[in-house]
């Protein structure tokens, strides 16, 4: 009777199995027709159209850019015009008592032309230190690029990952339904007691509490996904890693990061905007320079000035030399030296970093290699064990209870593995990112590389206008 149940278990297991491919082939086939597959270079390409926060960081660099124009505003001539215009009442008491009055209309134009000849210098040092600065900001937003793309990699493979979960927890609990449905059977021929029928119950249980947190932590990457992407997940491809474009040996990561992660080369840059701020904030101690040319006309209606109008021209040179401010001057002076020793000391604390994640990243995408390799075996193993498992429950060598074991070292085997292909790719995306290589360019996305230096080019030279180069 034990091999006559066997015998019908395993026809069931064949069925089921059997109707399980045919269905996940038909969806396949369906979806196929109905939505093509987005791979992940196609999700990052995506993500680095839209994602608002890297649009964002785009906009904020080209509001740095506007630095430069406004530096250079001090190498070009200030003019400004005058227009004064009223009525006057005018009351004047004549000899003899005789009171006189009138009503003036007096007016009056003119325009002043002033241009700075010398100032210490400090257009020229504030020029360089706007330029620094857009220099800075150009390798900020390339590290926030870099930020927006990997998050875009653990989203894509964050809900690859908890679909496979959430297919695995199916298969689980069709296979723990069976089995309580054998074991009632069993129960119900005397095969088995009451003790194997709730302990299938409860393992069915648990896999149905299993089966819910992956449908809940599913719908958590996907809303993830869209926020990151742009758009709700579809039906995604395999991710693939690139190791092809990282680091050979973690001496390379290390030298890379140093050289070119953004966060490094800001933090250069920003010790030459200290730097030179020093030079700006000195230059208030040093003597100015200016000429000014005006021209005025001016016309006046009252009967007893001898004039009715008057015209003026005029230039003027005026050197100034500050001798004493308060103390203003040295003590901004002395505030950037030390935002410039402050800087030198951040710089050294964000190589450190750079080396720290340089050499975490390499040595994470080493461990997920092996632990890929590990898993895969893992499953292998556990799925031989599972089928001798339940070749000897049929022959009455084993329990329930030891198939349900069985079982559950198999799920887990295969979360494992599915976590482990999923931290394989992130890490060596995450390797790229450490070494300063997570971009456009590297990765050969099928999108034009934003070009910061389009817009700086536009508004560099600018003298006036006040729409953007977008239009607005």
């Amino acid at each position: 009777m034990v091999g006559r149940a066997a015998q019908s278990g395993d026809s069931r297991r064949r069925l089921l199995s059997s109707g399980i491919c045919l269905g996940v082939l038909t969806c396949a086939v369906f979806a196929t027709s109905m939505v093509r597959a987005e791979s992940l270079p196609e999700a990052l390409v995506k993500a680095y159209q839209t994602n608002p926060q890297i649009n964002a960081e785009r906009a904020r660099q080209r509001a740095t850019d506007e630095n430069v124009p406004q530096a250079l505003a001090g190498y070009r001539p200030q003019v400004a015009a005058s227009l004064s215009a009223g009525l006057q009442a005018v009351r004047d008491q004549l000899p003899g008592n005789v009171i006189q009055t009138a009503t003036l209309k007096p007016w009056q134009i003119g325009l002043t032309v002033t241009q700075t000849l010398f100032n210490g210098f400090k257009t020229a040092n504030s020029v360089r230190v706007a330029e620094l600065q857009v220099q800075s900001g150009r390798e900020a937003l390339r590290n926030v690029g870099q930020g927006v793309l990997l998050d875009a990699v653990t989203a894509y493979t964050n809900v690859l990952a908890n679909q496979s979960l959430v297919e695995a927890q199916r298969a689980n609990v069709a296979f723990l339904r069976e089995t309580q449905g054998i074991t009632q059977k069993r129960l119900n021929a005397g095969d088995v007691t009451p003790t194997d029928t709730a302990q299938a119950e409860a393992r069915l249980n648990r896999g149905l509490a299993d089966l819910n947190a992956a449908e809940v932590n599913l719908a958590i990457s996907q809303a993830t996904y869209a926020q990151v992407i742009g758009n709700a997940p579809a039906q995604l491809q395999p991710a693939q890693t690139v190791d092809r474009f990282g680091p050979r040996t973690r001496e390379d990561a290390i030298g890379l990061a140093f050289r070119e992660h953004p966060a490094v080369t800001a933090a250069g840059f920003d010790v030459d905007v200290a730097s030179t701020t020093i030079r700006v904030a000195e230059g208030s101690l040093m003597p100015n320079v200016t000429v000014q040319g005006s021209v005025s006309r001016s016309r006046d209606s009252d009967p007893t000035l001898g004039t009715f109008g008057t015209d003026q021209a005029s230039i003027i040179g005026q050197v100034t030399q500050p001798i004493y401010d308060g103390g203003t001057a040295a003590s901004q002076t002395r505030q950037a030296k030390e935002v410039a020793a402050q800087s030198r000391l951040v710089l050294d604390q964000v190589r450190n970093q750079a080396k720290t994640a340089a050499v975490s990243a390499w040595v994470a995408n080493e461990g997920a290699k092996i632990a890929v390799a590990a898993s895969e075996s893992e499953v292998k193993a556990a799925t031989v064990a599972l089928a001798g498992v339940q070749k000897e429950a049929a022959g009455g060598q084993r329990t329930t209870v030891d198939v349900l074991n069985s079982q559950q070292d198999l799920i887990t085997a295969k979360a494992r593995l599915i976590g482990a292909q999923r931290d394989r790719v992130v890490a060596s995306y995450t390797l790229l990112s450490a070494i300063g290589r997570l971009d456009v360019k590297t990765l050969n996305l099928n999108t034009p590389d934003y070009l910061p230096e389009v817009h700086y080019h536009q508004v560099r030279d600018a003298w006036h206008g006040l729409r953007t180069p977008s239009g607005q």
